[in-house]
């Protein structure tokens, strides 16, 4: 949050230079200062969009441990059960681990850096392995946080919330349990998640 906040202030300033030196410099070179402008404001918006998902994603790591797993399930068209045409990955079921979970990527400024990760056949080789394995932290039938891994530090990086739509608490999306027991319901409670209350009969799932 702190590394969020300093970072937006520091585009905000970046912005502000910018637009000191269109003002106070000659007309034939003031323009050289344009693209800079441009670029800060790109960023300052960018900082602005993911405040909101940094604290879900704080909420999540303070219930869920980081899982490094390898080898998951993903892609980049329309997942067969679920109506909504985006990227996934499937994680297991807690409860049922039989049971795969899809989990979408549903876009935001932020979901270019891992859909040219998630590849296709002409995807190069050290794109693919930058999410190889993957960070992953939560229960995929409400809300989770994936990282990749850094080559450096060995430590998850490029974190990004996933949720399923009906954790989201919008206007006309009634929450599901998926028939979880009623600890994990809490659990994704406190994670940020909206769920029904465990005392209430279970609700059909979204697919």
């Amino acid at each position: 949050m702190i590394m969020i906040a300093g970072r937006l202030v520091g585009w905000i300033a970046a912005w502000f230079g910018s637009l000191f030196l269109i003002v106070a410099t000659p007309t034939w070179i003031s323009w050289v200062f344009l693209l800079p402008l441009v670029y800060a404001t790109y960023r300052a918006v960018l900082q602005l969009a993911y405040f909101r998902p940094s604290i879900q994603i704080k909420r999540v790591l303070g219930q869920y441990p980081w899982q490094l797993l390898t080898d998951v399930p993903r892609g980049r068209n329309k997942h067969p059960q679920v109506e909504q045409d985006e990227m996934w990955y499937e994680f297991p079921n807690p409860e049922k681990p039989e049971e795969q979970i899809p989990l979408l990527f549903f876009m935001n400024m932020r979901t270019f850096w891992w859909m040219r990760r998630f590849g296709t056949t002409s995807t190069k080789p050290e794109l693919k392995a930058q999410i190889e394995p993957l960070w992953f932290a939560g229960d995929p039938r409400f809300i989770a946080v994936i990282a990749a891994t850094s080559r450096r530090s060995k430590s998850p990086r490029r974190l990004h919330l996933l949720y399923q739509r009906t954790a989201t608490g919008r206007r006309g999306i009634e929450p599901t349990d998926w028939n979880a027991n009623p600890a994990a319901l809490d659990r994704a409670r406190r994670a940020g998640a909206h769920v029904p209350d465990s005392a209430q009969p279970p609700l059909p799932r979204p697919y």
